[in-house]
């Protein structure tokens, strides 16, 4: 009778058993991707495992949660879950995560399966074959959490068109396409360490904390079930920048780039939920700024001091980030506030109880610059003068934003930056995205951008409603405009019989 194996001979088996020797064609041509970026392995035996997970065992466990997961929805769907949010603006909240994050993680299944073929090292690929499974997983989940949603809200029918075409979604849907056109190695600093380990807990724990605190269960549910991949992930990521600083030290400037590059579009993308925190959330749970501080300057600044001792520093213009987290929520929400009418999502003025909350959270600087913008637009509201930009912003070639961030030392002043490439005048946010242009030109001058596109009449018809109707299928006066007197909010004050 055949011995049973134990774990260790059986984890062995099903994955560095599955490598072969190349006899009869070049391992350099089966790999051709290993070498260009210019990063040096010497032995790839030195992986750690960061999973020790097997494909069986994987397939298992993740039909366990599977399970419960989709008990919880039914019982959601079953019990109309929606009535139980805590206040219908907190819907647009789940409408910026479908339309703007859940596409990413079906980038990532992508992303992920792509490198994981090109890497050399038969642990890598099959930790990355795992993540891209998740990943999948999760898009999945995500979808079908918010589904529920959208047979009583408007906005979000056709998430998947928007994501490819709306103006503020280029912002997710740019950095992705960064990362994947990228090497496999700068893929895995950008996803899998810069992202997914330093700066996940800033988009996942507000998101999930914020759905528990208003009443949003389906959303709770599936952050929970995929918290556990994400402690892989995260796990993943780590390794891979230990892995690569210690095979060679010729790895530490180019890894050392990549971070800086990442960290600074990782924090640029993460403005959304800044703003999410801040403004969108009827129950709030902790500001933008505070979670900048836990997240990433206490848990940050640990794994920084830990990277020295490989000759890795703080991520540069660490510094501009630890300043703007006084002001990026306000002037994201503002601009939203402002184009309010070409969004798919409703926006509204702070409550008072709200402006207070923020002038005490911000206390430096929410009632020096931002306050008076909003008693301002509640004045212009009450006269019946809501305002809106008629004009089309400009944006960064870089991180696709439009131009909303100041100088940090006068939050009065729009930042700009340029440069001159083949004669061509490019238009940035910040130093840190005129540094990545400058870095990588020809990249970058492929971007496309939505406004020029708009411009170029590449997006429907001649005016703004032509593109929001045509070009995005946007149905306008019930996906956009304000949250007041929206058909949104007309239902929801039926459904809680509210005069």
């Amino acid at each position: 009778m055949a011995k049973k194996l134990n774990i260790k001979d059986k984890y062995r088996l099903l994955t560095r058993d599955l490598d072969w020797d190349f006899s009869y064609e070049d391992r350099k041509e089966a790999f051709p991707f290993e070498e260009f970026e210019g990063i040096k392995i010497t032995d790839w035996s030195k992986w750690e495992d960061p999973f020790r997970l097997t494909m069986d065992s994987y397939w298992k466990y993740q039909a366990e949660k599977e399970k419960k997961l989709y008990a919880i929805f039914d019982a959601f769907s079953q019990n109309n879950g929606h009535l139980n949010v805590s206040d219908p603006r907190y819907v647009n909240a789940i409408k910026i995560f479908l339309t703007g994050v859940s596409p990413l993680e079906y980038q990532a299944y992508q992303g992920f399966a792509h490198v994981g073929r090109q890497f050399g090292g038969v642990g890598a690929r099959v930790a990355c074959q795992m993540q891209s499974l998740d990943e999948l997983r999760h898009v999945q989940t995500q979808i079908h959490a918010m589904s529920h949603y959208n047979k009583f809200f408007d906005g979000f029918q056709d998430y998947s068109h928007m994501h490819d075409r709306v103006w503020y979604l280029s912002v997710p849907k740019s950095f992705f396409n960064d990362a994947r056109a990228a090497g496999p190695f700068e893929f895995m600093i950008a996803i899998g360490f810069s992202f997914e380990y330093v700066l996940t807990n800033l988009l996942f724990v507000p998101f999930m904390s914020g759905a528990a605190h208003n009443g949003d269960m389906a959303t709770v549910t599936f952050g929970f079930s995929a918290q556990s991949d994400e402690a892989r992930h995260m796990t993943l990521g780590l390794e891979v920048i230990k892995f690569l600083l210690e095979q060679h030290e010729d790895n530490v400037p180019i890894v050392q780039k990549w971070i800086d590059k990442w960290f600074w579009r990782g924090s640029r993308l993460l403005t959304i939920v800044a703003m999410m925190m801040d403004y969108m959330l009827p129950n709030k749970v902790m500001s933008w700024k505070e979670a900048w501080e836990v997240y990433f300057e206490e848990a940050g600044g640990a794994l920084f001091k830990d990277l020295a001792r490989y000759g890795i520093k703080m991520p540069k213009y660490a510094e501009t980030i630890e300043k703007e987290k006084e002001h990026i929520s306000h002037q994201a929400w503002w601009t939203f506030y402002t184009h309010g009418h070409a969004a798919g999502f409703h926006t509204w003025i702070p409550t008072d109880e709200e402006l207070d909350w923020l002038s005490e959270k911000y206390p430096e600087t929410f009632d020096k610059y931002y306050r008076p913008r909003w008693e301002l637009a509640k004045k212009m509201e009450a006269e019946g003068k809501r305002f809106y930009t008629k004009a089309l912003p400009q944006l960064c070639t870089t991180c696709q934003i439009p131009m909303l961030f100041t100088e940090m030392d006068d939050p009065t002043q729009i930042c700009y930056r340029d440069t001159v490439y083949n004669g061509d005048r490019y238009h940035f946010c910040s130093d840190g995205c005129k540094d990545i242009f400058e870095d990588e030109p020809e990249k970058y001058v492929q971007s496309w951008l939505p406004v020029h596109q708009i411009f170029q009449g590449n997006c429907g018809g001649p005016d703004v409603e032509n593109v929001l109707a045509d070009f995005y299928r946007m149905n306008l006066g019930a996906d956009n405009m304000d949250m007041t007197d929206s058909p949104d909010e007309k239902r929801w004050k039926q459904w809680k019989g509210v005069a």
